[in-house]
């Protein structure tokens, strides 16, 4: 096992690192773009995407939160690695029941309505709610995914502008095998950002 803080700031990552750090700001940009032609703004929406369960399944990713998450004050991690222990307890306990509803628990970076570690954010995280396209490998027709209640609700009546998300897939596939080269890892992650706030380790070979 390797503690994935003592990875989050090897240097012989920071390369892929930095990559990373790039293709957040490609996201970042093309989202803006496309959400600024419909006039949309992610604000103050009553069904907060910061609620719903996402698993995040990138080993870079979740070394980079880890990175920025060992920057903030001591304090700060506390309470916020017991707002995850809540998180995960409850997920655990709902996971057991067998009950299939959808689960819904505020994320633990989320403080008063904001992502405490924002920059840091994963890529679904920073992709979500706009309709898109993408193309899988491997599959002949393009998916479409609309976008979330609150977008459908304001701008689902407007023409589809487009955000084809696929190259952004793609690039961060890349990184994963690039860093997975490097570490020996060949498993896969499947984590909520509850488990990377709490975990630290991964199995390397």
């Amino acid at each position: 096992m390797v503690s994935v803080d003592r990875l989050a700031f090897d240097q012989s990552l920071q390369r892929v690192i930095n990559s990373l750090e790039t293709l957040y700001r490609e996201m970042d940009r093309e989202y803006e773009s496309a959400a600024s032609g419909y006039g949309f703004e992610c604000a103050g929406c009553s069904d907060n995407c910061c609620l719903s369960r996402f698993y995040h399944h990138t080993f870079l990713e979740y070394i980079y939160l880890r990175k920025c998450f060992a920057e903030l004050e001591e304090s700060r991690r506390k309470e916020i690695r017991s707002r995850a222990e809540k998180y995960v307890e409850a997920l655990d306990q709902r996971e057991s029941s067998g009950d299939e509803t959808f689960f819904r628990m505020m994320c633990p970076v989320n403080e008063a309505g904001w992502c405490v570690l924002y920059a840091a954010r994963p890529m679904i995280c920073r992709l979500h709610g706009l309709p898109h396209e993408l193309a899988p490998p491997g599959r002949p027709k393009m998916i479409f995914g609309q976008g979330c209640h609150e977008f459908v609700s304001r701008c689902g009546h407007l023409p589809y502008v487009s955000f084809d998300r696929t190259r952004f897939y793609m690039q961060m596939s890349a990184l994963e095998r690039e860093l997975k080269s490097i570490l020996g890892i060949s498993g896969k992650s499947r984590k909520t950002v509850a488990h990377m706030i709490l975990c630290d380790e991964v199995e390397s070979s």
